[in-house]
């Protein structure tokens, strides 16, 4: 069991008392859940206000203060989709394909008392959807992530990938098919890991 607690993570997170309960509820929802149907590996689970929570939780501070509206691609056990739910107001937007884990995510989101849309479908097959910022975590690479994100974004809006050590590999892979204005800032959660903030990104084919 790791030593890292809800309080330490609320503490990195300055978040309030309200959001805390929040956590808290989640945490139970993901612990009973998971015996259930596997969303995250026991190890990560003994662990996971530092390795879910804080890992979801910094994406805050990067969304501007401009934004209203939030799509989470691949939504999985809700990371970081339901804990940016509980951390602001934003309108969330959850995708996720499985029946199971989609049930998950809106008995969570009903358990901290907030409305957010579950999509239960692939992301290519969404439509109709055009938010402020899209986010994902551990879901596939920059260039495929950008194809996802092209058709949801609004105009003007950013995209917040959670990434690991892979990324700079990622970004030479995507320079065949993205032009990308990006910045990239450490993970706190994690040393190896790190966060791509995408502030504008076209198809190399395109015009200026």
């Amino acid at each position: 069991m790791s030593s890292y607690t809800l309080n330490d993570c609320a503490e990195e997170l300055a978040v309030s008392r309200e959001t805390v309960e929040r956590f808290e509820v989640l945490g139970e929802h993901l612990k009973k859940w998971n015996e259930r149907i596997n969303l995250v590996s026991k190890a990560s689970l003994a662990d996971m206000w530092r390795r879910h929570f804080l890992d979801s939780g910094q994406l805050a501070s990067l969304i501007p203060s401009t934004a209203n509206s939030l799509a989470d691609l691949g939504c999985g056990a809700g990371f970081p989709g339901l804990v940016l739910a509980a951390m602001t107001d934003l309108e969330i937007h959850l995708i996720e394909s499985d029946t199971r884990t989609s049930v998950f995510l809106r008995e969570g989101a009903r358990a901290i008392g907030r409305t957010v849309t579950v999509h239960q479908q692939r992301i290519e097959s969404l439509q109709g959807l055009a938010v402020d910022v899209v986010t994902a975590r551990a879901l596939a690479p920059v260039e495929t992530l950008l194809e996802y994100t092209e058709p949801l974004l609004k105009k003007g809006g950013i995209a917040l990938f959670l990434k690991g050590n892979t990324l700079q590999t990622e970004l030479t892979d995507s320079k065949k098919l993205w032009h990308i204005e990006s910045t990239q800032s450490r993970s706190i959660s994690d040393p190896s890991g790190c966060i791509l903030k995408v502030e504008a990104f076209r198809r190399v084919t395109d015009r200026q």
